[in-house]
């Protein structure tokens, strides 16, 4: 029996992700000190790590936060009404979620079930991994005051789908969702929280439930998205470090032919939005496109084969065709006028 549970310890072990790519990286972090040709990564990767760090604790302590005090409940109640209100309310929650594309599938698929919409659900993906806190924070700090505006494109083409999709619902052109469960109209949010409030006893042992509570939903997040996170981070390390300048510029520069490069390298890697953001950067660094930077952002969602495949098995056929063939132009459009806002502000100023 103890030797079958060390087993499976040892098993469980060789497969948690978060600790393998952390002793991968690790391990290269330490030859680096010792080998002079990894030492431009070990500059990059440090370089990285100072600027996201306290972002991604912060995003994992909200994440807790509403993962131990948000019923289920609610964010059911909110997502089942078939009302245009009810596109902002997906919209709204994937912003409250602190979660990478990936972490936020499982979730998706929860509230399928449940009767969430699929309009509903195709905007809370689309919302979540680029529209949370925790990117927010990143983002603004990798871009500045442009990370804004990143986020702020995000918002409009997860309202915008949302509500072509409710669009297509309405016509019988995607499928609809035999879950759907009608909500009790007298039931108020408010009061419930109102009455859990009333019945919470505070003592020292609830604090310390409760701490508990948000530590286990901190933790649980960070597996599903640091490992992406320390991924992603290492492959711009690598690639600030080791790709050509010349590269960028001359292959994802602001033009369409670059845009389009972008987007087929952002469908390839398969890495989380907290993990492409450095990514993301570094193209902008690299090459001043801004544009291509939110279209790598954007694409790596609504490119992704995991969240189409997803789709595909569990909401419908139809629902992850339209996903794709929605969403892309809207996200190459975008980025296209992001490159002749930048190009045109840096004439205006250069005079």
């Amino acid at each position: 029996m103890d030797e079958c549970c060390v087993h499976k310890r040892k098993d469980s072990l060789f497969k948690n992700k978060l600790l393998i790519i952390s002793v991968l990286v690790g391990g290269l972090l330490f030859i680096s000190i010792f080998l002079p040709l990894l030492k431009p990564f070990q500059e990059n990767f440090l370089k990285y790590f100072k600027s996201i760090w306290w972002a991604v604790a912060l995003g994992l302590l909200l994440g807790g936060i509403i993962e131990h005090y948000i019923p289920r409940e609610y964010i059911s109640k909110v997502l089942s009404r078939k009302k245009p209100v009810t596109i902002f309310n997906a919209v709204f929650l994937g912003f409250l979620m602190s979660a990478c594309s990936h972490g936020i599938l499982a979730l998706s698929i929860q509230l399928h079930k449940k009767g969430a919409s699929n309009p509903a659900i195709v905007s809370f993906l689309l919302s979540s991994p680029w529209a949370n806190f925790t990117l927010t924070v990143m983002l603004v700090g990798f871009f500045g005051l442009k990370g804004f505006l990143i986020i702020a494109s995000a918002v409009i083409i997860a309202i915008n789908t949302g509500f072509i999709f409710m669009f297509l619902e309405k016509k019988g052109l995607i499928e609809k969702n035999n879950n759907i469960v009608e909500v009790a109209d007298d039931f108020s949010i408010i009061k419930d929280w109102l009455n859990r409030a009333r019945d919470y006893k505070f003592s020292l042992q609830s604090l310390i439930n409760d701490f508990k509570g948000i530590l286990n939903g901190a933790v649980s997040l960070s597996n599903m998205v640091l490992w992406w996170i320390i991924l992603g981070v290492f492959i711009a390390s690598l690639a600030g470090a080791y790709i050509p300048t010349h590269f960028f510029p001359m292959f994802m520069g602001p033009t369409l032919f670059g845009l389009l490069v972008t987007l087929g390298l952002a469908t390839v890697i398969e890495v989380c939005s907290e993990g492409s953001s450095p990514l993301a950067f570094e193209i902008y660094r690299q090459t001043g496109a801004l544009g291509n930077s939110f279209t790598f952002l954007m694409a790596g969602v609504v490119t992704d084969y995991t969240e189409i495949g997803l789709l595909w098995h569990n909401v419908g056929k139809r629902t992850a065709l339209w996903l794709p063939v929605i969403t892309v132009p809207q996200v190459i459009a975008l980025g296209y006028l992001f490159n002749i806002f930048i190009k045109y502000g840096k004439i205006f100023l250069d005079k």
